[in-house]
């Protein structure tokens, strides 16, 4: 019964997501809708942790699965993209140095300011 209130909530939210979608038109998706609402919810108290926590755990477990189908598309469209492989690969690599780069800077600077702020 635990799961059924969790998975309602959960589904519930992100049922208002996707009409939120559906009447902002904003190209944003409906799950970042539903991502920012659970949140939002979840800083104010009106949804306690507890209550998402369980079903949360195991949709996130769950979640490598669902990119199963894309990696199979991938691996069958192999072909097709060997053209454009060694872009695609030097632009992952720089992205990802960028992004790993500007959040530690950032991690650094936020460690810092709450030192200053201890002191």
């Amino acid at each position: 019964m635990k799961y059924l209130k969790e998975i309602a909530i959960i589904f519930g939210i992100t049922m208002i997501g996707e009409l939120l979608n559906q009447w902002i038109p904003f190209p944003v998706p409906a799950g970042v809708y539903g991502l920012f609402i659970l949140l939002g919810l979840l800083c104010s108290g009106a949804v306690k942790l507890q209550d998402v926590q369980a079903t949360g755990n195991l949709l996130l477990d769950l979640m490598p699965l669902m990119f199963i189908p894309s990696a199979v598309g991938l691996i069958e469209k192999f072909d097709e993209l060997k053209a454009i492989l060694v872009p695609f690969f030097v632009i992952t690599v720089v992205s990802t140095l960028v992004v790993m780069t500007v959040t530690g800077k950032s991690a650094e600077w936020i460690i810092r300011r709450q030192k200053k702020e201890e002191n």
